[in-house]
């Protein structure tokens, strides 16, 4: 590890720099020789480094949407060569040159910080021995060696002989017993952040090659942080395990705002969104807005939880819209105008329709022919005497011979009336 440190040497005095710059701070006010002053200014060389790194993780987070554009590809090159493992790692290593992606672009943080933590060590390692280094002086030197947190001093280790800590003016005990309970929670907030990225953040529909090593080092660099954290001092513990704490709240707000499409975290971030947005018509903030346009840009290739955002959309009255905004659908529009068409003339359709009601039945054929009425009937409707007294006067003229048959045939009457005469000729 020694040999490590000393490859980044030349970071050792700016880092240095920032340490004491923090310790003076913390120094007025927990007093220069106490251990709370240098934690604390190891814990704020963290934060400062972390967010000069912020840049490179949101380019790690477009590296990693743009791992998620390739999901369609990677899924059928996998069903086309699923027999054959070495094609398909061939044809997805093709397919990331062509695209300019990087499986291992999420490990830039990780390669960023690098330098700083061995720098640190290097620092820390100096102060255990004794020896100045950077900006620290032999008056500063002196007191980062009398620091301690909770017993346990800033340069001891885990494995540290009992001269050495006693030297330090601590307990060999209580620095085993602090170094142990600093592995144990840095080891374990390593675990718990790639267990999150892999069940909550992961689009399990599709299965590459990174998310199989993404697996694997779910299990391994906890392992490998509690067999090199004993080896690690107390400064350096305070350093790595506010760093991942850091990491671990960094990625709990990413996942909680723009999670992996297809992942269980975007199930959860759509039906949260599904309920401000039906219930106040409107997109909030911009990443909203963002993630609603990419959805509706891919349109058939929509997956199971972006199809249900937009079913429920539609199901109030709401449409989502290219630029990511949300309005009103068109036929919501034509049925709050109709609506307001209708409210508008109640009255007249009213009056309209028991108007339509009061008018009389219509008379049928039968009544009309007798001239008779039902109650109720409307006397406008009925025909005069004088065409209904003609039609039995005109009955009561002679017929023809032959006539009434034919007549009562036409009228629709029973063939049980005389029958027509035969002619003479067969008489």
């Amino acid at each position: 590890m020694d040999t490590i440190a000393s490859l980044f040497s030349f970071i050792t005095w700016p880092v240095s720099w920032v340490i004491v710059q923090f310790h003076k701070v913390y120094g007025a006010i927990f007093g220069p020789d106490t251990g709370w002053a240098w934690g604390l200014s190891i814990v704020s060389l963290v934060i400062l480094i972390r967010i000069c790194l912020i840049p490179l993780f949101v380019k790690q987070i477009k590296a990693t949407r743009a791992m998620q554009t390739l999901q369609p590809e990677m899924k059928k090159i996998q069903e086309r060569y699923k027999n054959d493992r070495q094609r398909q790692s061939e044809e997805m290593m093709k397919l990331y040159k062509e695209s300019g992606t990087n499986p291992l672009s999420s490990c830039l943080p990780i390669l960023a910080q690098s330098p700083f933590f061995f720098a640190l060590y290097h620092v820390l390692a100096a102060i255990a021995s004794g020896k100045k280094i950077g900006v620290i002086d032999a008056g500063l030197l002196e007191s980062a060696r009398n620091a301690h947190i909770f017993g346990a001093p800033l340069a001891a280790k885990f494995f540290s002989s009992d001269s050495q800590v006693s030297a330090l003016h601590a307990s060999l005990t209580d620095v085993r017993i602090v170094t142990a309970i600093m592995i144990v929670l840095m080891s374990a907030s390593q675990f718990y952040t790639q267990r999150q990225l892999m069940t909550k953040n992961v689009d399990t529909t599709v299965k590459t090659p990174f998310m199989q090593q993404q697996k694997m080092l779910m299990y391994v660099f906890p392992i490998m942080f509690a067999v090199l954290g004993v080896n690690f001092p107390v400064g350096v513990l305070i350093y790595w395990l506010t760093t991942n704490v850091w990491t671990m709240g960094q990625q709990m707000y990413v996942i909680h705002n723009n999670p992996t499409p297809g992942s269980k975290a975007q199930a959860a971030y759509l039906e949260r969104l599904t309920k401000h947005v039906t219930q106040h018509g409107k997109i909030r903030r911009r990443s909203e807005k963002a993630i609603v346009k990419a959805i509706v840009a891919k349109g058939r290739d929509r997956n199971e939880f972006e199809r249900k955002f937009v079913n429920a959309l539609n199901k109030a009255g709401l449409a989502a819209q290219p630029d990511g905004t949300v309005t009103k659908s068109v036929a919501q529009a034509a049925a709050q105008t109709e609506d307001g068409a209708v409210a508008g003339t109640t009255t007249a359709t009213a009056t309209a329709t028991a108007a339509r009601r009061q008018q009389p039945k219509r008379q049928s054929k039968s009544q009309r022919q007798s001239g008779g009425t039902k109650a109720g009937d409307s006397p406008s409707l009925e025909k005069s005497d004088a065409p209904q007294d003609a039609k039995p006067a005109a009955a009561k003229q002679p017929e023809k011979p032959g006539s009434g048959t034919r007549s009562k045939a036409q009228s629709g009457q029973r063939k049980g009336g005389p029958q027509r005469p035969k002619s003479p000729s067969k008489k």
